[in-house]
């Protein structure tokens, strides 16, 4: 059985228009000065847009293949009017995230709920990764509050116990979405506080199950023993589990956010990421960059603070408002 419910519609592309217009005023402004004066696109213009996309946190080797791809049309139809770079572009950065995000991402979809050797329904399981401060636990509340409205059973697990208010948190969210929630108090072990709660997801016959994860990347050694432990137990009570790794990344710190994919995707194997806070910044190029180097789906962005504003990632969408 799968679960399927499509969420785009007017509000929230309406949503999305808004949450990018701080990066697209950015980028749009820089363009203009990229190309003032200039009617065709030349060697000039080609090294200013270079430009105009490394400052927009797009990321230089992201940038150098769309300037290669420019550079070949270009060279290919001989003349290229400065009028024609936005479209251009717009098809360049649209292939570019086509050859990572693949499948109808229109949809808020969670995949064949997993059985056991048995034939009994086990639980999605879902396992949250990322570093304080960019919005990991509120980005598992949104997904509670979404996948309950399709009338999916959701069990929360405070796996994240080296912050009190992490799993203080995590509660607040549990009751704001009326989900259940497994915890255990401060300091006792993640990879318990997971078993637990793949326990009770399995007695409560769940459809989902979202696991919090502390993040310290000062030490990636502990880091990857810790998720290597978790998945290891979890594993114990669902044998697939866990079924999608999410890495919760800041979209406003541009850069930092590069990093800290790099740094998660050495430590753990990530399947997916959510980029956050795009409402309040110009550094949405970041999720171009992050989507084509590290060839890892972009499944949801954070466009906004309320409940609902946490979207599935469509790069049709995406482009579009990008360049609206």
């Amino acid at each position: 059985m799968s679960f399927f419910k499509k969420i785009f519609s007017k509000e929230k592309k309406e949503t999305l228009d808004k949450g990018l217009e701080k990066t697209k005023e950015s980028f749009f402004g820089k363009l203009t000065k990229a190309v003032a004066g200039k009617s065709k696109v030349d060697e000039n213009v080609l090294d200013n847009l270079e430009e105009v996309l490394v400052a927009s946190d797009v990321g230089v080797n992201t940038t150098l293949k769309i300037i290669d791809r420019i550079e070949a049309r270009v060279a290919k139809d001989k003349y290229v009017g400065t009028d024609e770079l936005n479209n251009i572009l717009r098809e360049e950065i649209a292939g570019l995230l086509s050859e990572t995000n693949l499948g109808n991402e229109t949809d808020f979809t969670i995949p064949k709920i997993s059985e056991d050797k048995d034939g009994n329904k086990m639980p999605y399981v879902l396992m949250v990764v990322g570093i304080n401060g960019v919005g990991k636990t509120t980005t598992i509340g949104k997904l509670a509050s979404q996948f309950k409205k399709q009338g999916l059973k959701v069990v929360l697990g405070a796996a994240d116990t080296f912050r009190a208010a992490a799993i203080d948190q995590l509660q607040v969210w549990a009751e704001r979405t009326d989900v259940p929630i497994v915890k255990q108090e401060m300091g006792s072990d993640p990879a318990s506080v997971a078993f637990d709660t793949l326990k009770s997801a399995v007695k409560q016959n769940a459809d989902v199950v979202i696991i919090d994860t502390a993040g310290r990347l000062h030490n990636k050694v502990n880091l990857m023993n810790e998720l290597t432990k978790i998945k290891r137990v979890m594993q114990k009570v669902v044998e697939s589990a866990p079924h999608d790794v999410l890495l919760v990344l800041d979209g406003s710190t541009g850069q930092n956010a590069f990093e800290q994919a790099k740094q998660f995707t050495i430590a753990t194997e990530v399947t997916s990421m959510a980029v956050t806070k795009l409402d309040g910044t110009a550094k949405g190029g970041v999720v171009i960059g992050i989507s084509d180097q590290f060839k890892i789906p972009v499944k949801y962005i954070g466009v906004g603070e309320g409940i609902d504003d946490l979207q599935v990632f469509n790069k049709h969408e995406f482009v579009d408002s990008f360049f609206k």
